[in-house]
């Protein structure tokens, strides 16, 4: 029972509905002529009835809703008060010997009076609200006709939302359903498909759509937009399903269509029981913790209640950024917060590892940090990323080995396969180091590395770019008409990265399902219509292929094949064997107090990395892996 305590105007009203049902209830069943002595039962009974009922109401939580809101589930919880408080004053006046002297059609009576008197009430009084609400937006002039593509459960939410509102009005519905043409939902007509907007757009003076379509593919969504591009009018779109048909959409929900909506591949239906007994109740580490991966794999992981999250971060403004995120969280969440620990440091700075992991003991490592921007790290930086990218990699591994770590999971890219740049090549490097410990086969730690391509939107990435060239008014700068990129949101890859962690074993490289690439160039046309513009308006400009850069990102190495997994969007790539040789020259290598030039990097990189390929590198006998079918996986 919920107990909830009524305002005085509803609770006046139901103690009046209580005596006038059970007095009704007598009225009735003697026929407007009731016996003296009937009426003396009824008046002494009165108030042990009322007080009875009355209290069950106000125990059933019926007050905790709000009239103007009145539903079908209130109404079931009123039948359920008000029958539940009809059988307790039975049991009682059982037992008090007054059972006897009431008719039993009173019994019978009183509950559906009294259900009758509360329900029309706020049913009555939810009418006149409505009422009040459509005269004022007949007389609203601010109020924007707007057209709902889409006519399923979610429309049903999203209109009897915008009813309550004097910003909107629903002019239409459009829905590729034939069978749901010219019904009515709250008003509001169904008045053709989807390839019907321009004209009824036209037809009915209207600016705005929405596009109400939650479980669509990104392909109808796409479709959607088009549609509505080409009639004209300014697209916007709804939360996911969920959040509406769970009651929690506002108009304020609303927003514009993005880019996640037309190139994401719908939500990512996780395994969640492998993932809560990898990371409930555990301490885990996530360095690079202010990166867009890094962040969202905070998230992410609180929602499986960790024990204790660290965040472990060099750069002091993404880690004050985290930190306050998670410092509001929790001050909304109370006793279901999630304890964590803000920690400044650099992966490569073994000592401050070392007293960080000896500190805190986690149970998990997610190692996110990384330097990522090809272009940047191709010349003059090669010796950093080889630097922060593989000797940050070895020394976080061998840290989380002394100190008795489950699992480390490292998080890899597209660009480590057949890799022509710097960085991609450092975070082949990197892969192989969580190998070659791996394979020493008496290490406790087991290492998972997970490889995928770009996310939506993350730091330093095409998509801010584009952005900030449209708002300059361009042009955009795109470098190859043929240039093509995986793409796949940040929370989806977050997700995926966790379902591998807690089904990895040791030594596996997943490889994510990154669907269809997309051109870069497509891209930008699309971001260009997103933001109300036109090719003419906004140009786009080809510069040429930066150093280090490759038109086609591929998720498999030569000689590689991937395995199915469990999960659908999860395969495990069969790589080579890294041996204990290879190990002993990177490290001796990365750890020399020697700064290398571009040349010498790149030279001794292909060494380390045979897929490695650069114009300038020649092949060193150093490390290189055997590729004989005995030493595959």
């Amino acid at each position: 029972m919920q107990f909830s305590w009524p305002r005085w105007g509803p609770g006046l009203f139901d103690l009046a509905a209580c005596t006038a049902a059970w007095l009704l209830a007598f009225e009735i069943r003697f026929n407007l002529q009731i016996p003296d002595v009937q009426i003396d039962i009824a008046r002494h009974s009165l108030p042990f009835v009322v007080s009875t009922q009355f209290i069950v109401l106000c125990l059933s939580g019926v007050y905790a809703s709000v009239w103007r809101f009145f539903s079908l589930l209130d109404i079931r919880r009123l039948f359920s008060a008000i029958f539940s408080g009809m059988v307790l004053t039975l049991t009682l006046m059982f037992f008090l010997n007054h059972l006897l002297f009431v008719p039993r059609l009173v019994w019978i009576l009183d509950p559906l009076l009294l259900l009758g008197l509360t329900a029309g009430a706020r049913t009555f009084f939810r009418l006149v609200r409505e009422t009040s609400y459509d005269r004022r937006r007949l007389f609203a002039r601010d109020a924007k006709p707007v057209v709902i593509l889409g006519a399923g459960t979610v429309s049903l939410s999203l209109v009897r939302e915008l009813t309550q509102s004097l910003d909107w009005t629903v002019g239409a519905l459009l829905d590729d359903n034939v069978e749901l043409h010219g019904k009515v939902i709250y008003g509001a007509k169904i008045m053709g498909s989807l390839d019907d907007v321009g004209v009824v757009t036209k037809k009915l003076g209207i600016r705005d759509a929405i596009i109400a379509l939650p479980s669509a593919t990104p392909e109808q969504r796409r479709r959607a937009v088009e549609l509505c591009e080409r009639a004209g009018i300014s697209p916007m779109t709804v939360p996911a399903a969920e959040d509406l048909l769970s009651g929690r959409l506002t108009v304020n929900s609303l927003r514009n269509v993005e880019l996640d909506d037309l190139l994401g591949r719908g939500p990512v239906k996780l395994n969640p029981e492998p993932i809560q007994k990898f990371l409930s109740n555990q301490v885990v580490l996530i360095t690079g913790a202010g990166g867009s991966i890094g962040s969202e794999l905070c998230r992410k992981i609180a929602e499986f209640k960790p024990k204790l999250l660290v965040f472990y971060e060099m750069n002091e403004p993404a880690l004050y950024q985290i930190e306050q995120e998670f410092s509001q969280l929790n001050a909304k969440m109370g006793t279901l917060a999630v304890p964590f620990a803000p920690v400044i440091g650099d992966v490569k700075d073994a000592r401050r590892l070392d007293w960080v992991m000896k500190n805190y003991r986690p149970d998990v490592v997610f190692h996110a940090a990384a330097y990522k921007h090809v272009p940047l790290m191709e010349n003059e930086n090669a010796w950093e990323v080889i630097r922060n990218n593989a000797l940050g990699t070895l020394t976080a591994a061998k840290t989380a080995v002394e100190n008795g770590v489950k699992k480390f999971v490292l998080v890899s890219t597209d660009k480590a396969v057949n890799p022509t740049n710097v960085m991609g090549a450092t975070k082949r490097m990197a892969e192989m180091v969580c190998q070659g410990i791996q394979s020493r086969g008496r290490e406790k730690t087991s290492f998972i590395i997970v490889r995928f391509g770009n996310v939506l939107g993350s730091n330093g990435s095409v998509i801010p770019k584009f952005k900030s060239q449209i708002a300059l008014g361009g042009p955009i700068t795109v470098t190859h008409p043929d240039m093509e990129r995986f793409f796949m949101s940040i929370p989806e890859a977050a997700q995926l990265v966790l379902q591998a962690g807690s089904m990895g074993h040791g030594g596996e490289i997943f490889v994510l399902d990154m669907g269809v690439p997309i051109k870069i160039v497509d891209l930008a046309k699309l971001m260009i219509r997103l933001s109300g513009f036109s090719e003419e308006e906004i140009k786009i400009v080809f510069t040429g292929l930066r150093p280090g850069e490759k038109l086609f990102e591929e998720l498999l190495a030569e000689g590689e094949v991937a395995l199915a997994t469990p999960h659908p969007k999860l395969r495990i790539a069969q790589s080579r064997i890294v041996e204990a040789s290879w190990l002993n020259a990177c490290e001796e290598w990365v750890n020399s107090g020697t700064i290398f030039n571009e040349t010498e990097v790149k030279s001794k990189l292909s060494g380390f990395v045979p897929e490695y390929r650069t114009e300038n590198s020649e092949r060193s006998a150093i490390g290189v892996i055997p590729t004989t079918e005995a030493q595959v996986k």
